[in-house]
């Protein structure tokens, strides 16, 4: 049995710490969202679950009556990027990954040379673009701009690169398939790990984004879960009980799907660094 040491101790404690600095604001938050605004903005505060959630429910629902519909805005404008940054990061990290054509290393240097943009740079862009197609205030200027991103071809053509052989899309090839055909009959089945990692960022990215619907939604109806939440803090007193109530109810999702593709996500983070 292998003894414990000096620097296991010293390792246990700065994991033990590292978790609880990490996971302590998501227990605050469901705390908070069971006491009342009294409650929360005293001294010391309250370090575990009261009774009022319930009204803190009643009054997000009152400040905020689209607040489902704002939760299923949310999960409709997440799931159609997610789905769409799949499909294009996909085919385009195909492309670089399997492909020989002029300009290829040039293209994929100014593809990565966009994540050193700082994003508000295209908020002014992006509103006048949606506002000349008169996609104001509707959910496809959330998804459109979204449909492709650096990191997903990235990713996408790091891991075809390292986990699909040449040989066996030339095999294809010789089989008599065309190229689209072999990216989705060969390639899509072989990627799913992938496929998890990426689908998980990005569906959580939308989720939690807020400038995006900041620069192109003004109707509240319209509006998802974090600029809804967002709304509340206006003029007067701050419902910090609802507030928190209502990132409860929104974090809930997300914490289902990380556990149903946790594995998944794991999977493709670590494909690659092992060979044998």
């Amino acid at each position: 049995m292998n003894k414990i040491t000096k620097s296991h101790i010293v390792a246990y404690f700065i994991v033990g710490m590292g978790s609880i600095i990490m996971l302590a604001p998501f227990y605050f938050m469901f705390v908070f969202a069971t006491h009342s605004n009294s409650d929360i903005l005293s001294v010391p505060p309250p370090v575990w679950f009261g009774s009022e959630f319930i009204n803190n429910v009643g009054i997000l629902l009152d400040a905020l009556p689209y607040f489902w519909h704002n939760i299923g805005l949310s999960f409709y404008v997440a799931l159609m990027t997610t789905i769409l940054n799949l499909f294009f990061c996909s085919l385009a990290g195909y492309a670089f990954a399997m492909f020989e054509f002029k300009g290829r290393n040039i293209m994929f240097i100014m593809i990565m040379g966009t994540m050193l943009l700082p994003p508000f740079l295209g908020m002014i862009p992006t509103a006048l673009i949606m506002s000349q197609l008169e996609w104001m205030n509707q959910p496809r200027a959330l998804y459109i701009p979204m449909a492709c991103g650096a990191m997903g071809i990235f990713m996408m053509r790091q891991f075809i690169a390292s986990a699909i052989p040449k040989e066996l899309i030339e095999a294809a090839r010789m089989d008599g398939c065309n190229e689209f055909a072999i990216y989705w009959r060969v390639v899509v089945p072989l990627i799913t790990p992938a496929f998890g990692t990426l689908g998980l960022i990005t569906f959580i990215g939308q989720w939690n984004n807020f400038m995006g619907p900041l620069v192109v939604m003004n109707d509240m109806k319209m509006f998802t879960v974090p600029l809804a939440l967002r709304a509340l803090q206006g003029t007067g007193q701050v419902p910090w009980g609802a507030i928190c109530a209502g990132a409860a109810i929104a974090v809930v999702p997300l914490m289902i799907l990380f556990v149903m593709t946790s594995r998944k996500l794991i999977d493709g983070l670590t494909a690659g660094a092992v060979k044998g």
